[in-house]
């Protein structure tokens, strides 16, 4: 049984999605809660295995709501539901680490589809990456735990597991090309959805702040075919 916890401001539509989930053959333990304050909290006392949550809330959004979490969590998977889809609150989402997207309205099947596809995701890296550590200059990246570690200052960096899938794939390469549509096709499930094609961009600029205080490392950008870690 998967526990989610689900913070939605509309106590009818809330209702509708916790009945719809827990309906489902398989099931769900659904947690609420009416605002990102009282998410924060439901968070640090049920620990569930991923967040739904929408956008737009009173005392605290869901920006702010992701934005605390992502600074000690970066594995938990976090779905942004929400009527909220412009190109400027998908970048925002992506920045801050969500995970994706479900546009309102939604039947819980679409949200249950979307649910396990990233949940198989995550498990899919975890499988992977069980006992894996990359070297990249200074920085060794450890997949398992989303970590990115300085070996020279001993800073950590948490990552998304997103994040440390998409640097995973190019410390895989390294210093070759790879292709965008395959990073797309693989985390997105697209190869040319507009929105995916965005939080690619989103993710790439913030792996090259996060990776900025090696100079021996440059993520470049090989234009019109994709990109290549490369390590000097």
């Amino acid at each position: 049984m998967i526990k989610l916890l689900l913070v939605e401001d509309d106590p009818t539509f809330s209702y509708i999605v916790q009945s719809g989930l827990q309906e489902i053959i398989g099931g769900y333990e659904v947690i609420t809660a009416a605002n990102g304050a009282e998410g924060l909290k439901a968070w640090e006392k049920y620990h569930p295995d991923i967040i739904v949550s929408d956008i737009d809330m009173p005392v605290m959004n869901g920006f702010e709501m992701i934005e605390r979490i992502r600074e000690t969590d970066g594995n938990i998977p976090i779905l942004f539901t929400s009527a909220l889809t412009s190109p400027k609150d998908v970048r925002e989402g992506y920045k801050l680490g969500v995970n994706n997207y479900i546009k309102k309205p939604f039947v819980p099947d679409e949200l249950d589809a979307h649910i396990h596809a990233i949940l198989k995701m995550k498990e899919g890296v975890k499988l992977r990456s069980e006992n894996e550590h990359y070297k990249l200059g200074c920085f060794t990246l450890d997949a398992k735990h989303a970590i990115l570690r300085n070996d020279e200052t001993g800073e950590k960096k948490i990552l998304t597991a997103r994040e440390a899938l998409i640097l995973q794939l190019f410390c895989e390469n390294i210093n070759e090309v790879v292709e965008r549509k395959a990073i797309l096709s693989r985390f997105w499930d697209t190869e040319d959805d507009f929105f995916a094609s965005r939080s690619l961009d989103v993710f790439i600029t913030k792996l090259r702040k996060i990776l900025a205080d090696e100079p021996r490392i440059e993520l470049k950008n090989i234009r019109g075919v994709g990109y290549t870690l490369l390590l000097n």
